[in-house]
């Protein structure tokens, strides 16, 4: 491969803060949060135009399984305060606390038919919540703004700045140039563990192909569709709309379309498998092919399923679907054994329902030790969201929406606590963590 040498210069200081978030997503949103409330002067970067990451440019728009299938929520905190905030303006539809845990038929038919696979995947309703992308994009803003948090959005961090095994900062890249953001502590909350690849900390970049987390995606939303016309079709001639939505697919279309927050609003999730989320051409290939298959399905749709006759395109998501890429090598690596066998790890900072539950069989909670946001060698840094420390079959169903938040809200209250006790992230004081977490009511387990 050729090469050129890029000129050394120097890079002028944007700021020096205490702690510094990379990636404005979930996590990063959450990080930053708990980092300013805990006390700690924090600056959040973020390289699109708004916060949210999957939850609003990605339009994953469902924050669901926060709770295993009872009355009790497993996740709250500030995936909660999000939840409630939109509320306030309309922003989301979710199971009420009376219907949470609900097992009559009547109230089960009805969280099918609105709340996609996840609000009643059993035999009792399960908490979660279809948010408006927009609206959350604005709470998010206001989050950050209440916080103190110096915002930096169209920034996009490109590396750690290191020095003998020690994160010192960021650089960023934005229209004002090349800049830099001093930290004593710094979070890599950008999904793809782009700051930590750079700090040299050890990652596990494999990808197993039989994974939901192996496919990347480009969601979009159809408008004016008549949703109970559609849901009908799929129920009382559910053989006819298998047959057409196989069809669909040997056409090269998608066939997965779920309720939204607002009634007559689908959305598409999409698979598409064999690519890389961090590599540019498949990237690139992403948003080419998946517009193709946008406007083909859309055609079929209109012409073939009732319910689509009057609808249009209203929008595609801004950011590439992305479920899995680099994975933390951390102090502590997740497995898939820890997801089935229920171990309470002494460290824990969240606890998170099992996505698996079925009438049939339900699965212990599972927790996430502070260990799995803390690299091996590489001092002054954190890790959360979906680039945690874990194996694939682990990584695959602990990187939802929903967990990344309360990795985020744990990685930023320990940022804080390093600053204020003068140690280094990985020699946090695990029962104040946990006590500064419960006090910002997160559910953790009982200490055993």
């Amino acid at each position: 491969m050729k090469t050129i040498r890029e000129q050394a210069r120097n890079i002028k200081i944007f700021r020096e803060t205490e702690v510094v978030v990379v990636g404005g997503g979930p996590a990063g949103v959450a990080a930053a949060l708990a980092s300013a409330r805990t006390g700690a002067k924090t600056v959040l970067i973020e390289r699109y135009g708004h916060l949210g990451g999957m939850s609003t440019g990605g339009l994953v728009i469902l924050i669901p399984f926060m709770s295993s299938g009872g009355r009790e929520r497993q996740i709250a905190g500030i995936c909660q305060e999000m939840i409630d905030r939109l509320d306030t303006i309309d922003g989301a539809v979710h199971p009420s606390d009376e219907e949470t845990g609900a097992t009559d038929e009547k109230t089960l038919r009805y969280w099918r038919r609105r709340g996609t696979f996840s609000m009643a995947p059993g035999d009792s309703v399960r908490y979660g919540a279809l948010v408006d992308p927009e609206k959350l994009k604005c709470v998010l803003n206001d989050m950050v703004e209440e916080a103190g948090i110096k915002l930096l959005l169209h920034s996009w961090g490109t590396r750690a700045v290191v020095e003998d095994e020690a994160v010192k900062g960021i650089i960023f890249e934005s229209k004002s140039g090349r800049q830099a953001v001093l930290s004593q502590v710094t979070i890599d909350t950008t999904g793809d563990g782009d700051i930590f690849a750079s700090a040299g900390a050890e990652f596990d970049g494999t990808i197993d192909r039989s994974l939901r987390s192996a496919n990347l995606a480009l969601v979009w939303r159809i408008a004016n569709v008549d949703s109970e016309r559609y849901l009908d079709f799929q129920e009382q001639e559910r053989e006819k709309h298998n047959r057409l939505m196989k069809e669909l697919t040997a056409k090269g279309g998608f066939n997965t379309y779920w309720r939204s927050a607002h009634d007559d609003v689908l959305w598409c999730n999409n698979w598409i498998p064999n690519l890389s989320a961090v590599d540019v051409e498949d990237l690139t290939y992403v948003e080419i092919s998946a517009r193709k298959s946008m406007l083909l399905s859309h055609k079929f749709l209109k012409e073939k399923i009732p319910g689509f006759e009057k609808s249009y395109i209203m929008d595609t998501a801004s950011q590439t679907g992305t479920r899995g890429s680099r994975r933390l090598v951390g102090e502590y690596v997740v497995t898939w054994e820890d997801v089935m066998s229920g171990i309470i790890h002494p460290d824990t900072i969240a606890l998170l329902p099992h996505l698996h539950n079925t009438p049939e069989k339900s699965f212990p909670l599972v927790t996430i030790p502070y260990r799995a946001l803390v690299p091996r060698k590489i001092e002054n840094l954190l890790t959360a969201g979906r680039c945690f420390s874990s194996d694939p079959e682990a990584n695959n169903v602990l990187n939802w929406i929903q967990q990344c938040i309360p990795m985020g809200q744990a990685a930023g209250t320990a940022a804080a606590l390093a600053v204020k006790s003068g140690v280094t992230p990985g020699k946090v004081d695990i029962s104040s963590l946990q006590e500064n977490l419960m006090k910002q009511g997160v559910p953790l387990p009982e200490s055993k």
